[in-house]
């Protein structure tokens, strides 16, 4: 049976983020995951999870100007300190939070830049974040995001995503792996998990067009969440969407999947 973490930076988007907790809660998420804590002290939002029972599913390391149109930092040559300080603060609210893993957002092409330049800075910035995140006993993961919703975005689907965990190295590196994006960039969604499934840590959803709830598109989640079940996939599934008309209202796919 699926267990599913709501994505606080796409869900319940007329609450303050704070108060986004007991409202997931209450519709029946056990964990919860969004873009990064770091606007509020980590002893807030750990004693906010504690409060509503609710466990910290994922967050990604600091991503630069997020609200400024940055996308990550990673594989930015002029931004190494910036990005490598970011795991520190991540890993504190990681231990906070009890949190099991983080994932990194790689960043968008500058123009004119050298692709090989920007792959060598991400790899070298994830062979340190690999190992700074496994003596803390927390996962480090990457996504591929696809290029419709986020053009120029420098990792877009898995078979780069591959390539760069082999040049890493590091058994502490896993996959991201959303179901939306990579319908989007190049479908075959369950052969593709299937033959990965042991380099990826997290899975998110949501459906398309429109990355909207499940059910809305195009996207059989119904045989998706079942093939994560027979394959043993036991982690959470992140629900990253964007509701049609409220959160709590939109939440009828789900009850086949609640206890």
């Amino acid at each position: 049976m699926p267990k599913f973490s709501a994505n606080l930076s796409f869900l319940y988007q007329d609450l303050a983020f704070l108060d986004r907790f007991a409202a997931a809660a209450k519709d029946g998420f056990g964990a919860l995951e969004y873009l990064g804590p770091y606007a509020e002290p980590k002893e807030k939002v750990a004693d906010t999870l504690k409060s509503n029972g609710l466990k910290q599913a994922l967050f990604n390391v600091p991503s630069g100007d997020w609200a400024g149109g940055e996308r990550g930092i990673a594989c930015l040559p002029d931004r190494i300190e910036e990005f490598r300080s970011g795991i520190s603060l991540a890993l504190d609210y990681a231990k906070a939070l009890d949190c099991p893993q983080v994932n990194v957002i790689s960043g968008l092409v500058p123009k004119g830049a050298d692709l090989e330049t920007l792959e060598k800075v991400l790899v070298e910035n994830l062979k340190y974040a690999a190992e700074r995140t496994a003596d803390a006993g927390v996962k480090l993961l990457i996504e591929p995001i696809n290029l419709r919703d986020i053009p120029g975005f420098f990792l877009s689907n898995t078979d780069h995503a591959e390539r760069i965990l082999d040049k890493v190295g590091s058994d502490n590196l896993y996959i991201q792996y959303d179901f939306y994006h990579m319908q989007i960039m190049q479908g075959d969604l369950i052969p593709t998990f299937t033959r990965l499934k042991d380099r990826i840590a997290h899975v998110q959803i949501a459906d398309n067009p429109g990355r909207n709830e499940p059910g809305t598109g195009e996207i059989n989640y119904g045989f998706i969440l079942s093939e994560l079940d027979r394959l043993g996939y036991d982690g959470w599934v992140g629900c990253e969407y964007k509701p049609k008309a409220g959160t709590s209202e939109g939440l009828g796919w789900m009850k086949p999947y609640r206890k």
